[in-house]
């Protein structure tokens, strides 16, 4: 498209469709790519004028994609990536530039990742890193179509043909609740006492609480009595103000065991354990940026390789 606004497709306005499409705002737009808000409003008209189909939705300060923009976006993603490649191979230093942009749930982001961010923009502050915060499946969904470079998990052990995992650690759970909890004096614990308790736990597409949930009814347990929380911090605040039980990884507790916020209730989650891994695209153009994220990540995460059974 030219000045004028004459229907031709460009470059600046796709990186404007995919960056909305990773923060789901206009303003937050804006900044990562320093337009005026109404700059980003007149690519989007442009764009959506010159395919014919609308491809966003407004609902208040949140950008929604239509079914339309939800099939455009791998699309546009691909040029994009292209674009980038192209760039590179016709330059002659190579350094590294652009955007880097990752996925990962609450848990690892706010735990594990914060050393990661610092070091890697420390390094490379000519890199712009985009966080899109997603959980579950949406994690490797994000990866297939293109919507993320490099996302990390905490999972059971990932094997699959179009991506790649790098075993980071291996984190182990703990049960926690108050130390004013009923079970909180208990030296042991038998199925029967979790009879009528209430356990705080995470969305029902995670992996460990899928597990955890099974693995007492196998034991025995009646029907459990759950409250679903969609934060960690929400079931850490919930569980020291008494109102549950949380099976929560030791990463992010480490801070309410050592004040005595929670306490540790002594049943066996030896066998619960699950890998922080990091996974990319076997099939991406790994740009040098992206390449230099996942080799300091390497460096500043990973610990000594152990059973992942």
């Amino acid at each position: 498209m030219n000045e004028e606004g004459a229907g031709v497709m460009e470059i600046r306005q796709l990186k404007t469709f995919w960056t909305l499409a990773s923060t789901c705002s206009f303003s937050r737009t804006a900044e990562l790519l320093s337009y005026v808000p109404s700059t980003i409003t007149m690519q989007m008209k442009s764009l959506e004028e010159e395919l014919g189909v609308k491809l966003l939705d407004r609902l208040g300060k949140t950008v929604m994609l239509t079914d339309a923009g939800q099939q455009f976006l791998p699309y546009a993603t691909k040029i994009l990536n292209d674009v980038e490649e192209a760039k590179y191979v016709t330059s002659q230093h190579g350094e590294a530039t652009g955007t880097v942009t990752i996925g990962a749930d609450e848990v690892l982001c706010a735990y594990f990742l914060p050393s990661l961010f610092k070091r890697f923009r420390e390094d490379f502050p000519g890199v712009r890193l985009l966080f899109r915060p997603l959980s579950g499946q949406e994690l490797r969904y994000s990866l297939r179509e293109g919507l993320t470079d490099v996302i990390f998990v905490l999972d059971d052990f990932v094997e699959s043909k179009d991506l790649h995992s790098e075993f980071l650690k291996n984190e182990h759970f703990r049960m926690v609740a108050s130390p004013d909890h009923l079970l909180a004096t208990h030296s042991s614990l038998v199925i029967d006492d979790f009879h009528k308790q209430h356990f705080l736990l995470t969305e029902k597409n995670c992996s460990y609480r899928t597990y955890f949930h099974q693995s007492l009814l196998n034991k025995g347990a009646d029907a459990l009595t759950e409250l679903e929380f969609h934060s960690v911090e929400a079931i850490k605040q919930c569980a020291m103000a008494g109102l549950g039980i949380a099976l929560l990884p030791e990463m992010a507790l480490q801070e309410e065991l050592r004040e005595g916020k929670l306490m540790v209730l002594p049943w066996d989650l030896s066998g619960v354990s699950f890998s922080a891994q990091m996974l990319w695209h076997r099939e991406k153009w790994i740009s040098p940026s992206i390449a230099a994220f996942i080799q300091i990540a390497k460096s500043e995460l990973k610990t000594e390789e152990v059973s992942r059974t």
